[in-house]
């Protein structure tokens, strides 16, 4: 694995592991110890690899399992945005890495795809520390964890899983897509840095979101929710057109089309 011409400029280190438990796991333990970052954390295997809500993410060899330290991003008010900040950098670094190859797109919260299936996930996570300042005693540093099946999909699942390898034979291996992604991401932070703030991000996922306009369901913890995706709002939750009127979603779990529905989901 090497980071990208750009990471390596802006001073972005790398720790390449062989076998971790979970990148972002093994990140936090860092921080823990002192890490602030910028540093991303790639491992070959994972032996528990987790995504949200503690749910199993399955790792096999060839595919990208990494992390990055973040500590420099500002308030921990803002540490959900960066969610997007890396969806949007994925869909950067995987044309990139592509030649743009592939129809790829962005599925609220927190989902990569390839051709209407799953292709990887984003997973942020946010860790108070200590500042020795006073006046701010505690600050956050962020991980943000990204897997992407480049090698191979896992089977056996709920949903339609992809690989990148199903493009052809000119598919990028992990080590490629690392590469692209590591510059993406540092071009994309400065895109939100840069005065646009979450405005400009907003709008550049808004460019790759899947099922935008169509009729979706969202579940809850109490109940599922039907009605058209009709946008993501200034701080990023979902909007949802319902027959009963506009509903805004702060998280949830988002399929393709009405309950009755047999064809057509991906979770």
């Amino acid at each position: 694995m090497e980071l990208g011409s750009l990471a390596r400029a802006c001073g972005v280190r790398l720790l390449a592991l062989e076998s971790v438990d979970s990148t972002n796991d093994e990140a936090r333990r860092l921080i823990e110890a002192g890490e602030r970052g910028p540093l991303w954390l790639v491992a070959a295997r994972q032996t528990r690899g987790h995504g949200r809500l503690g749910r199993e993410w399955i790792s096999p060899p060839g595919n990208l399992h990494a992390s990055l330290v973040l500590g420099d991003f500002g308030e921990a008010a803002v540490a959900p945005q960066l969610g997007f900040v890396a969806g949007v950098a994925a869909m950067r670094g995987l044309r990139a890495a592509t030649g743009g190859a592939g129809r790829f797109a962005l599925k609220w919260p927190n989902d990569l795809l390839l051709d209407g299936a799953k292709l990887g996930g984003i997973l942020l996570e946010n860790v108070g520390v200590p500042t020795g300042d006073a006046r701010a005693p505690r600050g956050s540093v962020a991980i943000i964890g990204l897997g992407v099946n480049c090698a191979e999909a896992p089977r056996d699942l709920p949903f339609e899983a992809r690989a990148l390898a199903s493009i052809g034979p000119n598919a990028p291996n992990a080590a490629t897509l690392f590469t692209h992604l590591s510059d993406a991401l540092l071009e994309t932070l400065e895109l939100w840095r840069g005065g646009g703030g979450f405005a400009r991000i907003r709008d550049a996922w808004l460019t790759d979101a899947a099922f935008l306009g169509a009729h979706i369901r969202v579940e809850l913890p109490r109940e599922t929710v039907e009605g058209r995706l009709a946008t993501i709002d200034a701080i990023g939750r979902l909007v949802l057109a319902t027959r009963d009127g506009e509903r805004v979603i702060e998280a949830g779990d988002v399929s393709l089309g009405p309950r009755q529905a047999t064809a057509g989901g991906v979770a």
